[in-house]
């Protein structure tokens, strides 16, 4: 059985990274803000996979967001998705060029099935990974796209389903209700999802201390979770909180140092 795993999100909004709440967003710094305040050498370590999320509100530009993509995998030695505004073979391409091992996809899930097919078909469903951003309105679960500033016709259970049929090979779930807040998962969503789950799922949105992340990998049908806390990421948050996990008797990773450090000197000879 695969393990699960503790993942990473960095927000980056036209040159800068952003702390979100709720779906605001507050700029925090650009790319040397980041290597200079982030412990990069020692982040794979702590994480089994970063995400990098172009949440730009205005006119996104790709070629500004590949080139901090290139900058910010040049520092992590873990598996790195990202996306934003995916909505091109062209686009998922030259993300996938500049260091992402997958291709997160969002608002396209709803509005070209063909393009998501063809992703699929071009680079493998292990490739692309869903983004489903919702939250809880009158007791349902309601979806939205264009970086949750539009609702659609769909509830959160309808959109796990489509994603599967499309041949999706993993799905990120977002609450906005919880995201930044620090409150913990919303878990009770999870609840919905009461058919058989056939790919990998990721829950993010809340998650504020140690414990969060384990009550989230104790639920059977999550397979990784998720943070964009960059309180976290600072200092040993995230450490700490593997080694808690771990604790806990939940199946990550427990990576030898010495050993990560030889495998990858080795990797950067070939």
């Amino acid at each position: 059985m695969p393990y699960k795993r503790l993942i990473f999100i960095l927000l980056y909004d036209s040159g800068k990274f952003v702390l979100s709440r709720n779906f605001r967003l507050q700029k925090v710094g650009d790319i040397n803000w980041l290597i200079k305040n982030y412990n990069f050498q020692s982040i794979s370590y702590s994480i089994d996979e970063l995400i990098v999320l172009d949440v730009t509100r205005g006119e996104r530009n790709i070629e500004y967001f590949t080139e901090t993509l290139k900058k910010v995998v040049e520092f992590v030695f873990v598996p790195v998705a990202a996306g934003g505004g995916v909505d091109s073979i062209e686009k998922a391409k030259k993300l996938l060029h500049s260091g992402a091992d997958k291709i997160v996809v969002n608002t396209t899930l709803y509005t070209d099935d063909l393009i998501i097919k063809e992703l699929v078909k071009n680079f493998g469903s292990q490739c692309i990974v869903a983004s489903i951003d919702y939250r809880r309105k009158n007791n349902r679960y309601e979806v939205l796209i264009n970086r949750g500033q539009r609702l659609i016709d769909m509830e959160l259970k309808e959109a796990v389903k489509k994603v599967m049929e499309l041949g999706i090979g993993e799905i990120l779930l977002n609450s906005i209700d919880r995201d930044g807040t620090g409150y913990g998962y919303d878990l009770e969503s999870l609840k919905l999802l009461d058919f058989d789950i056939r790919i990998p799922l990721i829950v993010s949105g809340g998650a504020g201390k140690p414990e969060h992340f384990i009550e989230g990998l104790r639920i059977k049908t999550v397979d990784a979770v998720a943070t964009a806390n960059l309180l976290n990421f600072i200092g040993n948050g995230l450490p700490l909180a593997r080694r808690e996990i771990i604790k806990s008797g939940i199946d990550l990773a427990n990576w030898d140092e010495n050993e990560f450090e030889r495998l990858k000197k080795l990797t950067m000879e070939v």
